[in-house]
């Protein structure tokens, strides 16, 4: 029998944002809302992905595990693992004799992974189906926004790594100063949501990149986001910051 994960119970919830009463009401349709979309949009992701990114994508993920310090033999769990762009990457690294697990609430999205070896699970950042000290990596790309309560989540991602394991969440950060953050919003609620619906086959495509830039304005503040990572009992929190938005928050559970 898989052993269940432990039950988080952090002293207040922390949510990554307020709702957005544009997409959802409440939690239970903020849940439902995130089921539908990204399942809908799943087979389109990849593409726009890499419009969006111009390719640098996969170079970018590959320095920022790397960065946070993944190497040959590590046993990495992928949370929020979407169609695979962080673990595609991740496995480059971790061989030979590492291995990889993703967890995701979207079936539609795992069903857009092709990578053969990785084990695939549906759950949530906040009950990770995996036993206590089971992996020595743990990582999330993008997901943070999405989550419900980054208190309980980041309490999970610290029971189920070993001493000495390692953390790295990688985020889109709304930019310190004036100017860039209207154009960074400019290029999010226009630009993208305009391309989405020429490279995608599926409508509400643009309606997932115009969320993404509501919940990087409205996302908590980087310096939150340490502290709850220390509060969860994490060692050496810290943020790296590439073009001014791209953050990786990295931590170390004591050993």
């Amino acid at each position: 029998m898989e052993p269940q994960p432990a039950t988080s119970t952090p002293t207040s919830a922390l949510p990554p944002h307020a709702p957005l009463p544009a997409y959802y009401r409440d939690e239970v349709e903020h849940v439902q809302f995130l089921q539908r979309i990204f399942d809908d949009t799943a087979p389109d992701y990849d593409r726009i992905e890499r419009v969006l990114a111009f390719g640098s994508g996969r170079r970018y993920r590959r320095n920022a595990l790397q960065r946070a310090g993944l190497g040959e033999g590590a046993q990495v769990l992928d949370v929020g693992i979407g169609t695979g762009l962080v673990a595609r990457e991740a496995l480059k690294l971790i061989v030979p004799g590492g291995n990889l697990i993703g967890v995701d609430p979207s079936p539609g999205m795992m069903g857009e992974v092709a990578l053969p070896g990785v084990e695939l699970m549906i759950g949530r950042a906040e009950a990770l189906p995996r036993p206590d000290a089971s992996c020595d990596f743990v990582s999330m790309g993008y997901a943070l926004r999405h989550i419900a309560d980054l208190s309980a989540a980041f309490s999970e991602f610290h029971r189920v790594l070993r001493p000495g394991g390692r953390l790295l969440v990688l985020e889109i950060t709304k930019p310190t100063g004036r100017v860039a953050a209207l154009l960074l919003k400019g290029y999010m609620r226009t630009v993208v949501p305009w391309i989405a619906r020429g490279v995608a086959r599926r409508s509400d495509t643009s309606t997932l990149w115009r969320y993404y830039w509501d919940t990087i304005e409205a996302c908590v503040p980087p310096d939150t986001v340490l502290a709850a990572l220390r509060a969860a009992g994490f060692d050496d929190a810290k943020r790296h910051v590439e073009l001014g938005i791209f953050s990786e928050y990295t931590a170390v559970k004591a050993g």
